[in-house]
């Protein structure tokens, strides 16, 4: 009962991808190879340290998330002049350190400092828009000249939880051919939200990968753009969605687990008890209806039959 999970972002509705994880752990399953997005980077990173949902589950239902957009400075007495001028001399309205000091605590209390010290294999997916490329970590930390074995942990999920001008980017500095260089890096979602494709070979499956992943009633309908503020939203939006959507098959489909968020945004840090319960249940309710249907077999011998005859696609309801 092994399998690689494969873990969205979604900010605070990653509750609901617990709440899946949660329903696969009670059937049995544990993780060999774990990969995520902005805070499905946190939450894999959190397993690959030793947590198991459960443990998440009372993390997150006793988290401030409001801590997560922590006022400081000038923002502290005048948020809109403060945002306004953290935005233009920071590139993002909010710091994001308490993200990142918050998952270290954490990864502190099962004695995991860098990626050499986790239990199982983690992938986190972040975003060079300096060197215009997508950075999967640890190891492509190395093209900066950092060791990848070196690497906190707690320092990728920040990268991977950079949401473009609503958090500020991490800057890296190195020194290449006697130059200084610096590159920007942000969340990993704006190029792929959804790695489910991370884990795939060519070798035979000895066990499945599951993605996770979130779906809202607006699912495929067209962003509404009103104003300068939904114009951006829909922005980040499209580049978060439209490339994993473009490229994810019929196969990835077959193997993820779609949660209802019930309508929660991304960035409802005042989000109640209630609604946290609710969506952990949605997670819980959208993994027993998948593994009512679930059959490994059946999906090995279908992804066979996809390679054998790659021109048929079932899936995509798109026009190419």
């Amino acid at each position: 009962m092994y399998a690689d999970a494969v873990i969205e972002g979604g900010g605070v509705k990653a509750i609901g991808l617990v709440g899946a994880i949660y329903e696969a752990e009670q059937r049995g399953y544990k993780w060999k190879k774990l990969a995520g997005t902005s805070a499905g980077a946190m939450i894999a990173a959190l397993l690959a340290a030793g947590y198991s949902a459960e443990e998440l589950k009372e993390e997150l239902m006793d988290l401030d998330y409001a801590c997560f957009i922590e006022k400081k400075g000038l923002q502290k007495f005048l948020p809109l002049v403060g945002g306004a001028f953290n935005l233009w001399s920071k590139y993002g309205v909010f710091g994001g350190e308490y993200i990142e000091e918050w998952v270290r605590e954490k990864l502190h209390a099962k004695g995991v400092v860098t990626f050499k010290d986790l239990k199982k294999p983690l992938y986190i997916i972040a975003s060079d828009i300096s060197g215009e490329d997508m950075l999967v970590l640890p190891n492509d930390i190395s093209r900066y000249g950092i060791d990848p074995a070196t690497l906190e942990v707690a320092t990728a999920v920040r990268m991977s939880t950079s949401l473009p001008f609503f958090y500020r980017p991490v800057k890296l500095r190195y020194t290449e051919n006697k130059q200084n260089m610096e590159h920007y890096i942000v969340d990993g979602g704006i190029l792929s939200n959804f790695p489910v494709w991370i884990f795939d070979t060519e070798k035979n499956h000895q066990w499945p990968t599951f993605g996770f992943r979130l779906v809202t009633e607006n699912y495929g309908k067209p962003q509404q753009v009103k104003g300068i503020f939904s114009l951006g939203m829909a922005l980040i939006g499209t580049m978060m969605e439209a490339h994993d959507e473009r490229h994810i098959k019929e196969m990835d489909y077959l193997r993820t687990i779609l949660v209802p968020t019930l309508g929660v945004k991304t960035t409802e840090f005042n989000i109640s008890q209630e609604t946290r319960e609710n969506l952990f249940q949605s997670g819980v309710n959208a993994a027993t209806k998948f593994f009512t249907q679930w059959n490994f077999s059946q999906y090995i011998e279908q992804y066979h039959k996809k390679k054998r005859n790659p021109a048929v696609d079932v899936k995509s309801k798109k026009t190419p």
